[in-house]
């Protein structure tokens, strides 16, 4: 079954990238947006099997592209389709935390499965389900971790202290940590608001002339991030980074981090941006060998 990957616009390099990783051809999915806002959405003939790449970062404009590039590859001639969303969207909201609430997770995840057979993303932000089929139902949903090439992005030989900010990101830190045998302390927070979080460290003593190494799945404000490395250099760390698998701070949010003593931040590229200088192309290009999906 032949087989093409279609990127979007904002993803146009990317997505030739990962066509050329796979051995596949590629191709564009044409936008056009009106002065009302709507889109129009074209496509070239498709093969029977179609990988759409498209990171949903700023979600709401580009899922509705998507759906709208969905239909037309299924008009014009694709009988499967896989969505490489690196950044899948509404993850967080996985249950109603006040009354009234819609529980955006489910929704996404029942519209995304309805139009496409098989979807593939890198550490969403799941916490009370086990697998993206929960929420995805009928759809091969895979999720693969960023952690070994967060891993290979830390100078070892400098023998950091890897940190998490809060019990969320113990799963990356301690996933990283181990394979390059380094120590790893995780932190507590409370959440008052988007930006007002509270946060300790009960072995701050550790990172104590040493340098540090912040690890999280995402970077939304900054938040957490800047009050962890104000505690950190205040416990004595001579260099604090931050590593993270997404990042979707806004340029003035990293400059609040730099201000707060992080002196490096890194993210992979499933969001663009200027801390995504590091790419997950193998990593998924691998992913979508091993389930057959370019065959």
């Amino acid at each position: 079954m032949a087989c093409a990957l279609f990127g979007f616009p904002e993803s146009g390099e990317l997505a030739a990238r990962l066509a050329g990783e796979l051995g596949v051809s590629s191709g564009a999915v044409a936008l056009h947006r009106f002065p009302d806002g709507e889109s129009l959405v074209r496509v070239d003939p498709p093969p029977e099997t179609v990988i759409l790449y498209r990171s949903l970062d700023h979600p709401n404009a580009k899922l509705v592209e998507l759906l709208l590039a969905a239909s037309a590859l299924r008009q014009n001639g694709a009988r499967r389709l896989i969505l490489v969303a690196p950044y899948l969207c509404y993850m967080r909201q996985d249950k109603a935390f006040e009354p009234g609430q819609a529980v955006s997770q489910r929704v996404v995840g029942a519209l995304l499965a309805a139009h496409f057979d098989a979807l593939l993303t890198v550490d969403p932000h799941l916490h009370r389900i086990r697998s993206l089929e929960e929420i995805m139902p009928g759809t091969e949903a895979v999720s693969v971790t960023a952690a070994p090439v967060l891993s290979s992005a830390i100078d070892a030989g400098d023998n950091p202290v890897l940190v998490g900010p809060d019990g969320e990101s113990r799963q990356w830190v301690e996933a990283i940590a181990a394979p390059l045998g380094l120590s790893a302390i995780v932190g507590t927070k409370r959440r008052d608001a988007d930006r007002e979080v509270e946060i300790s460290f009960e072995r701050a003593d550790e990172v104590a002339g040493r340098g540090v190494v912040l690890i999280d799945d995402v970077i939304s404000s900054g938040a957490t991030l800047e009050q962890a490395a104000r505690l950190l250099r205040k416990a004595g760390a001579t260099r604090v980074e931050a590593l993270a698998t997404h990042c979707l701070a806004s340029a003035a949010e990293i400059d609040l981090l730099k201000q707060a003593g992080i002196d490096r931040i890194r993210s992979t590229d499933s969001v663009a941006g200027p801390t995504a200088t590091i790419t997950l192309v193998k990593l998924l290009a691998d992913e979508i060998r091993k389930r057959g999906w370019s065959n």
